[in-house]
């Protein structure tokens, strides 16, 4: 028999070639001798099996282990030899425990995997609900070969590494280990002629567009399932789920809470001083709020239910506006003749124009003394 070529000859790559250049080598090859390129020459036909070939076993961390220290021997023994039958069988000793004994298939039937989505709504939007539509890339089985691989009107056929059993058995010295048949990884089959479209994968990458609905009181880090929008599974496994991640956008007023809002409600010295009404922005329209004479910053006023309704609660939080007194700038020179006008007046009787002022200096003086 002729000696079998070189894994790395084949795909024009040495030993030390990353993951990324044995994918990129062999997407590379795949392209320029597949069949359908090349009108089914024969040449070309036999090369691209030898380039799919040397990619699935350079592409597996742990067939590619065994290859660079035992070259074809390692991943061609599939009998069991043993030194006068006295050797010791894994696959005898640990089948029962876990399922890999004499003549039973592995299966390589896989779940597709699940997707994540990060979306950015309003805080509107968050309250009140909202549906719209998402684009995401997602592998998806092959339509023209329906998942097997095989070019249309073709089938699979039966591995002849492992005889169809999706394992064989590996001697080293006394000891024989059944592991998946690096061939057909499992299946107990191979494809001879690839679908064109998803190179022999069975899936292949689209993209697809889906309508999301959010309900009402989502909040950061909320996450809405889509059952079956992830990943076509691999062998007629089922497809996993897509979760959008809930994320919400600054606001220009409100920060968020759970159910409760909070805003800082800026208000004029006078206001503050001598009391009013102010209107106040709310997610359902303007509320007025009643500014009692003598408020100081930091008072808090509550707008009881005008918050949001969390999605796993019935009732809806509150609003709370947080006074800042803001103090005027650009005075007039009259306005500053007023104010000082003012002070005076205040510093013939701090104590009773400005108890906190009055309570701290205090205080202060007690911390020095």
């Amino acid at each position: 028999m002729a000696d079998k070529k070189d894994y790395y000859e084949t795909l024009n790559l040495n030993q030390q070639a990353s993951e990324a250049e044995i994918k990129k080598a062999y997407k590379r090859l795949a392209m320029k001798h597949h069949p359908d390129r090349n009108n089914g020459d024969a040449d070309s036909t036999e090369t691209f099996k030898e380039v799919k070939k040397a990619y699935d076993i350079l592409s597996d961390p742990q067939k590619k282990s065994i290859y660079d220290q035992y070259g074809h021997a390692g991943i061609d023994r599939s009998t069991s030899g043993g030194g006068g039958g006295g050797g010791a069988d894994f696959g005898d000793i640990f089948g029962d425990i876990f399922g890999g004994g004499r003549g039973n298939q592995r299966s390589n039937v896989y779940e597709g995997a699940d997707l994540r989505y990060n979306m950015q709504i309003t805080l509107e939007q968050a309250a009140k609900g909202t549906e719209t539509k998402i684009k995401i890339p997602v592998m998806s089985t092959c339509k023209p070969c329906n998942g097997s691989g095989a070019k249309k009107g073709t089938q699979p056929s039966l591995c002849g590494t492992c005889q169809g059993h999706g394992q064989v058995r590996m001697q080293q010295g006394f000891f024989s280990v059944q592991q998946t048949c690096p061939n057909c990884e499992g299946t107990g089959k191979t494809i001879n002629d690839p679908c064109s479209d998803c190179m022999g994968s069975g899936r292949k990458e689209i993209s697809k567009t889906l309508s999301v609905k959010i309900p009402s009181g989502v909040d950061e880090g909320d996450r809405i399932r889509l059952s079956g929008e992830g990943e076509a599974g691999l062998n007629g496994g089922p497809t996993g789920d897509l979760y959008v991640v809930v994320g919400l956008k600054p606001h220009a007023i409100f920060q968020r809470d759970g159910a409760n809002l909070h805003c800082e409600m800026p208000i004029s010295f006078s206001t503050a001083a001598l009391g009013g009404h102010l209107e106040v922005p709310t997610l359902d329209g303007n509320a007025k709020i009643k500014i009692p004479a003598e408020t100081q910053t930091g008072a808090t006023f509550r707008l009881k239910g005008k918050g949001v309704k969390p999605v796993r609660e019935s009732n809806y939080g509150d609003l709370h506006c947080h006074v800042a007194i803001e103090t005027p700038v650009k005075l007039t020179e009259e306005q500053k003749g007023l104010l000082s006008e003012l002070e005076a007046l205040n510093q013939a009787d701090s104590s009773k124009h400005s108890p906190r002022h009055k309570t701290w200096g205090d205080k202060v003086k007690d911390f020095f003394d």
